[in-house]
Formats: C-alpha cells, structure tokens, sequence
C-alpha cells in the first residue's frame, strides 16, 4: 500500500514538509510506503476550462507536474494533500494543482482515502483546511481525521516540532490512514466493492 503525498509550499523543506514528515513517519511504521511530491515554484497556471483535457485525457498544460502527479495517482492507495496558510487560504500554487488535477482526471483519485494538512504561524488554518476537504468532498473520497483539525503551529520547522499537540495530531492522522487502508484491504479480499450511480447534472435555470 502506498499514500502520495503532496507539500504544496513553496518552501521545499519548510513547515508544511515538517508536517507532512511526521505523518509519513507513522505511516512507515505502519508498513505503508510513502513519496511525498513538491510541487516546486515555478508558476502554476489555473484551470482555463479549456475542457481539451476531455479530449487528450490529460490537462493540456503538461510541464509543470500536475500530469505527472496524476499519473503517480493511480499506484497510491491514498493521499496526503499539504499547504501552508497565505492570507488564510491555501496556497494559490496548490488550488491551481489540484483544480487541474481533479479536473482533467479524477479517476484515480476516486474512493480513495485522503486528508489535507495546513500550517500557519498563527491563524487561518481552519478556513485553508475547509477549503481543500471541498476537493476530495466531491471526488468520492473518505476525508481522514485525527484527534484535532489537521493542522500544525510554527513560523519555522523548529517551532512546528514544538507544537506538541499539532505532531501528535500528525501522528495520530497517520495511523488513522493506515487503519483506514488496512480495513479498505481486508474489504476487498472479502469481495467487497463500492458502487457508484450515474451522476445526472442539472442547474437550477428553468
């Protein structure tokens, strides 16, 4: 079993990568293999609703990772989604990966388990992880959560690692995910399958 992660700071090893680490750590003891992605810095263009995505089966910008991301999606049985806190919101580079991500192919993102992180030296946590559960809320997946709001305190790694209550609910996050995997696991060796109906879409323009 595998959980791919993504930190989606623009610090390769800053806070959200501390957090992140902390929960890869338990997932490892629990036998989970674990790769975490950086999304980098280069600048990441949103989502154009060009809908050539439909077309080619991938999103048309293909040179900054989110294609390569999803394509790792389909071997991960679970994932780990990242952000620090900016403005009380998650990171404009994240919301443009995964709007592209889930829009160009949410196939192998669907049934799987999921939980999103976030970091803030002081505030806006709580609106950053509302805002990145809509992803998964809508894509079928089963949100994973700890003890408290998934979330870590600290303007430096050093003082994330400080935040006794933010790593233990890291690690508390990580050995949910893995009992969520293991009993998914032994579902399926009992030939138990998820069934998903057609989705009929409609407005609300009469």
């Amino acid at each position: 079993m595998k959980v791919l992660m993504l930190n989606g700071s623009p610090h390769k090893k800053g806070c959200t990568y501390t957090a992140l680490c902390e929960v890869e750590k338990t997932l490892n003891e629990a036998g989970i293999e674990t790769e975490i992605v950086w999304i980098k810095t280069k600048p990441l263009m949103s989502c154009t609703a060009c809908s050539k995505c439909s077309e080619i089966g991938e999103c048309t910008f293909g040179k900054d990772g989110v294609n390569e991301f999803v394509k790792k999606a389909y071997d991960a049985d679970g994932f780990i989604f990242g952000s620090p806190v900016h403005y009380a919101a998650a990171t404009g580079a994240i919301t443009s990966f995964l709007g592209r991500a889930f829009y160009s192919n949410s196939e192998p993102f669907t049934f799987k388990p999921a939980a999103m992180v976030c970091s803030a030296r002081r505030g806006g946590t709580t609106a950053t992880f509302d805002q990145l559960n809509k992803f998964m809320g809508i894509s079928q997946m089963p949100i994973i959560t700890s003890y408290y709001w998934n979330m870590v305190h600290g303007n430096t790694p050093e003082e994330v690692l400080q935040d006794e209550e933010g790593i233990g609910t890291m690690r508390q996050l990580g050995r949910n995910m893995a009992f969520f995997l293991k009993c998914i696991e032994a579902g399926h060796e009992k030939g138990l399958q998820l069934e998903s109906e057609p989705k009929p879409r409609t407005n609300f323009i009469r």
